[in-house]
């Protein structure tokens, strides 16, 4: 039964995680987009420190390297993150499922950025082929075109190349840190001062509240990623990491772009090309060699062909 349900809840936050892609879509046809990802963390800022409030001993941040975690967390897995995927989105040319597929080449990402800041980690022969291959598929995705880069939404593309790229890095520099935070503390606080960062940038852009136009379907997108997507999704998230551990949480990337193809099509009328559906299938391939020794490990610890 443990099963099934540790199984159900996985497609559910799949489930949640893959629309949010649609919801950022539909939610940038009335938001200045690093306004509308600043808003965003507003909300789910401060829905998770009430989260961290409740289920933590002490909900705020203690101490040098705590709050150099926080800020990590806040500059590299928020402000980056979001700003340069909401930015990306704003490009047509970028539908949901190849929002999804791109940021889903993370994993593959973080053990570049682990080789480098994390000395225990080691990248082999085969570790590199599926990094080149996970990259591949990324150029498959982003199918740019010599004579014009800026055409087919490359450049939106590389932009959301580039929030993957942060996410990943973000995610090795918090490992690095390793200050034995709790993990509710520091995204409540990484929301709160992403979100803040990310206002700054919006106002250095330019972007101005006045250019929202509050629509019903506005405020449902809003919602929808702040309260379901964000606290709603992490809550299901940290319950997960604790039951099935890491390398299944990391699976997520790889569903989720069902999920956000299939509401991007249903809720926007997105297609789906044959350069995205190649280059998730790059991207898995590079993430199974990246990972072979953990999923190795991790399907002897259940049994699974001994």
């Amino acid at each position: 039964m443990s099963r099934y349900r540790n199984l159900s809840l996985f497609l559910l936050l799949a489930a949640v995680w893959g629309s949010a892609f649609m919801a950022i879509n539909a939610g940038l046809a009335y938001f200045p987009p690093v306004l509308f990802a600043a808003v965003r963390y507003d909300v789910a800022g401060v829905v998770m420190l009430a989260y961290a409030a409740y289920v933590v001993d002490d909900p705020i941040p203690r101490g040098r390297g705590e709050w150099k975690l926080v800020a990590v967390g806040a500059v590299l897995l928020i402000a980056a993150y979001h700003a340069f995927l909401f930015v990306g989105q704003t490009d047509p040319e970028v539908t949901s499922a190849v929002a999804s597929v791109t940021v889903g080449l993370s994993p593959v990402l973080t053990t570049v950025f682990a080789r480098a800041f994390l000395p225990s980690e080691r990248l082999t022969v085969l570790g590199v082929l599926g990094l080149l291959i996970g990259l591949a598929g990324a150029g498959v995705l982003a199918a740019p075109d010599p004579s014009n880069l800026a055409a087919g939404g490359t450049v939106a593309k590389f932009l959301v190349f580039l929030a993957a790229a942060s996410f990943a890095l973000g995610s090795v520099l918090t490992r690095a840190l390793d200050v034995g935070m709790e993990i509710e503390t520091m995204e409540a606080w990484s929301m709160l001062f992403g979100a803040a960062i990310m206002h700054v940038v919006a106002f250095g852009l330019g972007e101005s509240v006045a250019e929202v136009v509050w629509t019903t379907e506005a405020l449902l997108a809003l919602g929808y990623l702040a309260v379901v997507a964000s606290g709603f999704g992490y809550l299901v998230y940290f319950h997960l990491l604790d039951r099935v551990g890491p390398i299944e949480i990391n699976l997520v990337s790889y569903v989720a772009p069902v999920f956000a193809a299939l509401s991007g099509w249903l809720v926007l009328n997105e297609g789906l090309t044959p350069n995205t559906v190649a280059g998730f299938l790059l991207i898995c391939c590079g993430f199974a060699l990246v990972k072979r020794a953990a999923i190795r490990e991790e399907l002897r610890r259940r049994g699974v062909g001994a």
